[in-house]
């Protein structure tokens, strides 16, 4: 099997340019990349690395790990993230080149990756000259600089999927996560997934309150997604993602965002088709309090520990179940035009009637109609419309215009109720439980 036309394709017009290359040892036989951005991470990034050499060597033999170390220039990054990076940078040149480091660069978990089956490989996007840009010069670039080079470095002579891993610096794995991982794309022929996660613990009992708190925000948004049936009920953490070769291909790739790049990479993924939930292993995300984004993990742990706003209020489950009525609505009303179906959704509530038509809702049936061959056809292209941006757009027209956030235990009951889930750990809806009933909580929704 050579490499296919789509992802020559791909790497002929999507990719990244020539600025930046992959430093690496001799490779062949590669069938699995993980993908790792490090920015200013010396300290987490050879943890995860010798984390990862944990997993069977099987696995290992066949599977390269791209560190895509990265900043912008100095008058956007500080001196301190960047000679970070640089001793990154001569860490990982000591593993690609086979020399143990001197001086105190070396320690005990360098030389446990030093002594593993573990392929390293990275890729300078931080010295002078090779620096990100300004502009869309974040996250969503340097993974998609990894996954792009990626592409160039499998070998396509083999047989079986070739796979693209995303994973963070700060994160842990199991000894199973490539195995787990590859059985899962092999038995389900699938084109991405995300993998189960648990943010790591801390002792700190404030900051372990806020990821508790935070986890369970996560899970209950993508279990009211799957009670209305949306195609887009799930996680969007970028250390979870996993998808073919191929697929990457399909969906032209890793965006430049500089923030959220994992969620809208995975809205394309699962408009060519539906999204697989990986729950053979475990990803460990860090819980470290972080402002290098807008939103995030990061910046929810400091906006929780600062106490800007109460965090235990969730989304009313009213608003899950008006999504639910309106996907049900369109899918077995693909032959009325669009002012039945505006009627229709009114009587659904009224504030689904004006979200639709601030969003032009008449002129976009009215293109998807022409567009479709088949209901089926109408209601796959509305889905590719109504994705899970829209989705969460409107979520959040329902809560500031009418239907507001109620407190988190007393919404997670009551959609546990409608969702006829029976949790064996018991709700107050009156009150926040203590630290070790969240925890039972949220072992119940992983």
């Amino acid at each position: 099997m050579n490499i296919s036309k789509n992802i020559e394709k791909y790497l002929r017009n999507y990719a990244v340019g020539d600025k930046w290359r992959l430093v690496s040892g001799p490779l062949s036989g590669i069938d699995n990349v993980v993908v790792i951005p490090a920015l200013a991470e010396k300290d987490s990034l050879f943890v995860t690395l010798a984390n990862l050499s944990e997993n069977d060597h099987s696995e290992l033999d066949r599977t390269l790990v791209i560190c895509v170390v990265n900043n912008r220039e100095g008058h956007i990054t500080s001196q301190e993230c960047i000679a970070d990076n640089q001793k990154t940078i001569q860490l990982l040149n000591c593993l690609v080149e086979d020399n143990i480091p001197v001086g105190n660069l070396a320690d005990s978990t360098f030389d446990k990756i030093y002594r593993s089956n573990l392929k390293v490989a990275y890729i300078d996007a931080s010295s002078s000259g090779l620096e990100m840009p300004d502009r869309n010069g974040g996250v969503g670039l340097a993974r998609k600089t990894g996954m792009d080079i990626a592409l160039k470095v499998f070998d396509y002579e083999k047989m079986g999927a070739k796979l693209l891993f995303c994973l963070d610096a700060d994160t842990l794995v199991e000894k199973n996560y490539l195995s787990a991982v590859r059985a899962f794309f092999e038995k389900e022929k699938a084109t991405a997934g995300v993998i189960a996660f648990e943010h790591q613990d801390t002792e700190d009992l404030s900051a372990r309150a806020a990821i508790r708190c935070y986890e369970i925000f996560l899970h209950y948004y993508v279990l009211g997604l799957n009670y209305a049936g949306s195609t887009y009920a799930f996680h969007s953490i970028g250390s979870t993602m996993a998808c073919t070769a191929e697929g990457y291909a399909d969906v032209r790739g890793m965006n430049k965002k500089d923030a959220a790049e994992d969620f809208y990479f995975l809205n394309k993924l699962a408009k060519i088709k539906s999204m697989g939930q990986i729950n053979a292993t475990r990803v460990y995300p860090s819980a470290r309090p972080s402002k290098r984004v807008p939103f995030g993990t990061g910046r929810w742990i400091i906006r929780f520990l600062e106490g800007e706003r109460n965090e235990y209020i969730l989304y009313d489950p009213q608003v899950f179940r008006i999504l639910k009525e309106w996907l049900s609505l369109v899918s077995s009303c693909t032959e009325k035009d669009a002012q039945e179906i505006l009627i229709l959704a009114e009587k659904i509530h009224p504030l689904l009637g004006s979200f639709l038509r601030a969003n032009n809702f008449s002129k976009i049936w009215h293109r998807l109609r022409e567009n479709s061959e088949s209901s089926a056809g109408l209601y796959r292209h509305f889905l590719s419309w109504f994705d899970g941006f829209k989705t969460l757009k409107l979520i959040h027209h329902l809560t500031e215009n009418g239907i507001p956030r109620i407190e988190m235990f007393n919404a997670l009951s009551k959609l546990l109720e409608i969702s006829d889930r029976n949790c064996p750990i018991e709700i107050d809806p009156r009150k926040t439980p203590d630290l070790g009933v969240q925890l039972e909580i949220l072992e119940y929704l992983r």
